[in-house]
Formats: C-alpha cells, sequence, structure tokens
C-alpha cells in the first residue's frame, strides 16, 4: 500500500486534523542514507511533519524546510516538502548512536539534543517565511507543537512515530498533527484534550494496521469526523544530471580548468537523495564549450 497523507475536520469544524502513513517514505531514506535506528527515527519523524505541513500551504509550488539544529550526535536534519506530496531529507551524522533510553526505546531526543528548530516558507515571494523556536524536548512532535503554539499560535497536538524491524528497516511510520480554530468552545477543547490525553503511542496505531482515515478516527473518538481531502505522498528528490551541471558550471571556468588538468573525475553529490554524479574532464570541456568565455 502507498503512503498517503489524510486532511479532515471534526466536530462542526472546529477541529482541522491531519494523518499520515510515511512507512515507505521512510525507508526509502533509510536506504538512500544508511541511517541508524536512532537517526532514521528522528529524520523520520521530521519527514512525516513535513509531509502534513506541506499540505497545510497555500499553492502547490510552494516549498516548505525543516532545519532541526540541535547539539546532540545527529547534527542538523533538514527535510523539505512540497504541495504535491514529495518530501527529501537527510541527517548530517546518518550513523550517529546514542544509547536507548530508560524505557528502552530509541531515544530521539538524546541524538537530537538541544537547540532550534526552523521552519521556512518559500511561498514566491521576494523574501521567504523564516521562524525559530527553541527544541523543547528533541523527540520532534513536541517541537513542531511548539512552533504552532508560538509561531502561528495555534494550539496543536502532534504525535509522530516509527517503528523498526529487528533487521533495521522500517516497520511502519506516521503520525497525526491536530489543530483547534480559534472558534472552538470550551467543550470542544476539553473533549480534544481528554482524547490526546488516551494516545500514549503513535507507533501502536500505526502497527495495528491502521490507515490514517482510522488513526483519526480513533483519536478523535465520539466526535464527527469528516475526511476533506485524500493524496500519496512520498520520497521524491527534484536532483537531475541537468540540475547538477548547472551547478558544476557555477564553479567558475578557472577552478573547472584547473579540476580538468588534473585529469580525474569530478563528482557531485546529492545530500538529499545520496545520488552521485560524475563527469569525466572530456564532459567537462565540453560542458565549458557550450558558454562563452
Amino acid at each position: 500500500m502507498k503512503d498517503c497523507l489524510v486532511r479532515a475536520i471534526a466536530d462542526n469544524a472546529q477541529i482541522r486534523a491531519f494523518a499520515v502513513s510515511t512507512t515507505q517514505m521512510v525507508e526509502t531514506a533509510r536506504s538512500a542514507h544508511n541511517t541508524s535506528p536512532v537517526v532514521t527515527a528522528a529524520l523520520g519523524r521530521l519527514m512525516s511533519g513535513a509531509a502534513m505541513m506541506g499540505s497545510m500551504l497555500g499553492e502547490e509550488d510552494e516549498l516548505l524546510t525543516l532545519q532541526i539544529d540541535g547539539d546532540g550526535p545527529v547534527g542538523k536534519i533538514i527535510v523539505t516538502a512540497d504541495g504535491h506530496g514529495s518530501v527529501k531529507g537527510y541527517a548530517m551524522n546518518p550513523q550517529a548512536m546514542c544509547p536507548a533510553s530508560a524505557a528502552g526505546k530509541l531515544d530521539v531526543g538524546r541524538i537530537v539534543g538541544n537547540g532550534y528548530l526552523t521552519v521556512i516558507k518559500d511561498m514566491g515571494m521576494e523574501e521567504p517565511y523564516n521562524s525559530r523556536t527553541e527544541l523543547v524536548t528533541g523527540e520532534i512532535g513536541d517541537d513542531l507543537a511548539q512552533y504552532f503554539a508560538v509561531s502561528e499560535q495555534i494550539p496543536s497536538g502532534v504525535g509522530l512515530g516509527v517503528l523498526m524491524n529487528k533487521d533495521n528497516t522500517v516497520r511502519c511510520a506516521g503520525g497525526f498533527i491536530i489543530q483547534l480554530m480559534p472558534f472552538a468552545s470550551d467543550a470542544c477543547v476539553a473533549a480534544l484534550e481528554e482524547n490526546l490525553s488516551r494516545i500514549t503511542s503513535v507507533t501502536a496505531l500505526l502497527d495495528q494496521g491502521l490507515s490514517p482515515e482510522e488513526m483519526l478516527k480513533t483519536i478523535l473518538k465520539d466526535t464527527d469526523v469528516e475526511i476533506t481531502d485524500r493524496r500519496e505522498v512520498a520520497f521524491r528528490c527534484n536532483c537531475s544530471r541537468n540540475r547538477v551541471e548547472r551547478v558544476l558550471l557555477s564553479m567558475g571556468r578557472t577552478q573547472l580548468d584547473e579540476l580538468i588538468s588534473e585529469g580525474k573525475d569530478i563528482e557531485l553529490n546529492c545530500s538529499f537523495c545520496n545520488t552521485n554524479y560524475v563527469f569525466s574532464p572530456q564532459e567537462v570541456k565540453e560542458l565549458l564549450a557550450d558558454i562563452k568565455p
């Protein structure tokens, strides 16, 4: 089954909700970057959150970037998403490790550490929207909820999870974002708080095989849930040889002539999907021949 995302409203539109399954997406990232289990969990949570936040963008060609800058072993984690359901991301130190938590689980908070979450929205304006908030726990879900509360003034419940198999492949991944609208009644707020308090493990819901729709209906118990949109999501990188050629040419004729004189292949790597692009000295000469001196 392909990964998918749903949007919904509930309790007479006093609540808007998002849920996503991202198992294949996170497994693709794990395979591409050979991430350790705990880094897979951290990267997968951020990618799941980005997939849902990408669906909140006003136009499908707008771009969202989430960047974690922590002092933990993993270093930076960067993820981008768009309104088409395309998500990509990477961790600065993909093989970083740390001991399990006291509960015996992957310690995402420890691998991330203390630091900041930066949210960048490129909406086609002169300057992108940029917001930076302090990490609350480094567990990603809490940190995204803090961003919504501080930067967008939207009370939000955020649950994100990644469960690994014994062979370190991804068993299941996904999450939810549930937000209160400004006109939500006190009764609606109280009911949502009670419902969220019963959710002790996102991965437990995912491991039951619940679809995103079923996840929302389980979380928003005894509430009318109306699904308003459903779309596929996937790990997609828009890098290509043509794009990399432009990056190569941006190095300038002088530097490229020096590299050509060394007689060695030039290799460029896409950080997001870890694809290597190799150019022989002759290929670089031909590229230079096509541009004016």
